[in-house]
C-alpha cells in the first residue's frame, strides 16, 4: 500500500526484505492534516507513530503564562522524538505539536509500531537512530538557550538566513530563540544604534555581517 510514496520518501523501507517491515507498511495509513492544527497537547496519549512525508510540524512547550518555547521542527523524512519517547515509555505528551503547513504523513498504529520494534532489527535501528539524532539536536538547542548570550543567539539567527534581508517579526525571532519579544526588541534596537542592522516593519536589514559574526563567536 502506498508503495510509490514509500519508495519516494522512505526508500530504505522498500529495499528491506524483513517481513516485519512489510507488515508495518501494510498497517500504515496515509493522513493529511491542514495547517495550524493541533496534533497533540500536554497530557494527551500517543496512539500513532508518524513519519512525515511533506510539510512541517512545530513542537513547543507552553508556560503557565502562555509563553511558547520552540523545541524543534519535524519535516519531510523525520519522525517526532517526543512521539517515539511516549510510545516507548507509555507516558503522555509533555508538549504541544502544531502543523505549520499542511502535513502529509504515514500514521502507524501503536500496536504495529511496538510489534515492529520487537520483531525487526532494521526498524529498531531506524527508530533509535532517529531518536538519538533528534535528541542530540534538542540538547544542542537547549545548551544554546542556556549558555549563549541573547546577543549571540540573535546574531546567529540573523546570519542563518543567508540573506541581508531577514523577513521576520520580533515575535517570530523571540519564539525561535525561546525568549520574550521585549528582550529581542531591546537588543535589536541596540544593534541598530550600533549600525549593525536596520529595522523595518517585519523586516531586519543586515548592514554589517562581519560584526554580527564576531558577536556570534564571542565567548
Amino acid at each position: 500500500m502506498y508503495q510509490d510514496l514509500w519508495r519516494t520518501y522512505y526508500p530504505e523501507f522498500m529495499e528491506n526484505r524483513d517481513s516485519g517491515i512489510a507488515s508495518l507498511m501494510q498497517s500504515s495509513n496515509l493522513v493529511t492534516v491542514a495547517a495550524q492544527q493541533q496534533l497533540f497537547y500536554p497530557g494527551s496519549q500517543c496512539e500513532n507513530y508518524l513519519l512525515v512525508l511533506t510539510g512541517m510540524v512545530k513542537v513547543q512547550l507552553l508556560s503557565e503564562k502562555g509563553r511558547e518555547v520552540l523545541l524543534y521542527h519535524v519535516q519531510s523524512g523525520d519522525s517526532c522524538v517526543l512521539t517515539t519517547s511516549c510510545l516507548l515509555s507509555g507516558d503522555t505528551y509533555p508538549a504541544e505539536g502544531i502543523t505549520e503547513t499542511e502535513v502529509m504523513a504515514f500514521s502507524i498504529p501503536a500496536y504495529a509500531f511496538n510489534r515492529s520494534v520487537e520483531q525487526s532489527s532494521f526498524f529498531r535501528e531506524f527508530v533509535f537512530k532517529n531518536f538519538a539524532m533528534r535528541l542530540s539536536k534538542i540538547i544542542c538547542r537547549m545548551e544554546s538557550v542556556t549558555f549563549s548570550s541573547i546577543d549571540q543567539r540573535i546574531s546567529k539567527a540573523l546570519l542563518a538566513s543567508g540573506s541581508d534581508t531577514v523577513v521576520k517579526t520580533h515575535h517570530e525571532l523571540a519564539y525561535e530563540l525561546g525568549t520574550a519579544r521585549e528582550v529581542v526588541s531591546r537588543h535589536l534596537k541596540t544593534f541598530e544604534s550600533d549600525g549593525l542592522i536596520s529595522l523595518k516593519l517585519g523586516v531586519i536589514e543586515i548592514n554589517n555581517r562581519h560584526a554580527l559574526r564576531e558577536i556570534e563567536n564571542s565567548r
